[in-house]
């Protein structure tokens, strides 16, 4: 919003430096000085008629967003049921909950099973073998639409503290690195919503920090290591 603000008025007429610096916003990481620095210098009239042009195509763009949003909640309101249980999955936000009821339908009764709605999208590894050799495990393209949105999704999902998916990618990491460790939480992603749709269940959080059962099982793993490693440790009180 500051950014708009700043070019509107550059695209007005002429401002200086410390004109354009009220209109940012005081929340901006970059100083006063910084912004002052940043803007100063010339722009020529040309220059002002095609950024104010540019601006009029931005504020039509944004009535238009505005107008099939608005098309779009009215065309789902009989399935805000199915989008809330889709937004209470960790990195879905109501965006993301609308495209995957318009792209998958609101049961997923195309898809037969988990495995064809990720096949389908294109988050499963595929298998190009030749005289029985493997030689390529790479995902089919699939639907491209879909594959950003779902990785946009897994970034969000593993950044939810004490979810499930955080706790798995941390587990993944280290094996498969960042990008592929993505991609399985994608794929985990796209399994758990065709259940959500096509069951018509609610989602329950596993993650670590809610799941007593996963924390018992860390407990327990976390003594059989120690004492691998030598460590003496009255665990009774942990394996009652």
């Amino acid at each position: 919003m500051s950014g708009r603000r700043i070019l509107a008025a550059l695209a007005a007429g002429p401002s200086t430096p410390e004109q354009l610096v009220q209109l940012a916003d005081g929340r901006l990481h970059a100083s006063q000085e910084q912004l002052a620095e940043a803007l100063a210098g010339q722009l020529h009239p040309v220059y002002r008629t095609v950024l104010e042009l540019h601006l009029e195509r931005l504020t039509v763009l944004d009535r238009q967003v505005e107008r099939l949003e608005k098309e779009l909640h009215a065309a789902q309101a009989a399935y805000q049921d199915t989008i809330r249980r889709l937004c209470a999955i960790p990195g879905v936000g109501l965006s993301a909950a609308r495209q995957l009821l318009a792209e998958l339908g609101p049961l997923a009764d195309a898809f037969p099973s988990a495995g064809h709605l990720a096949s389908w999208v294109g988050v499963c590894p595929g298998r190009k073998e030749s005289a029985g050799v493997s030689t390529s495990d790479r995902s089919a393209k699939g639907n491209r639409a879909m594959r950003r949105v779902l990785t946009q999704m897994a970034w969000a999902a593993v950044r939810v503290k004490g979810s499930l998916f955080e706790n798995l990618f941390r587990r993944w990491v280290p094996r498969l690195g960042p990008q592929q460790a993505i991609w399985a939480t994608a794929h985990r992603l796209v399994r758990l919503i065709w259940k959500i749709l096509h069951q018509g269940v609610e989602y329950t959080e596993f993650g670590p920090l809610l799941n007593p059962a996963a924390i018992e099982r860390r407990k327990r793993r976390l003594i059989r290591e120690l004492r691998k490693l030598g460590v003496s440790i009255d665990d009774s009180p942990l394996l009652a």
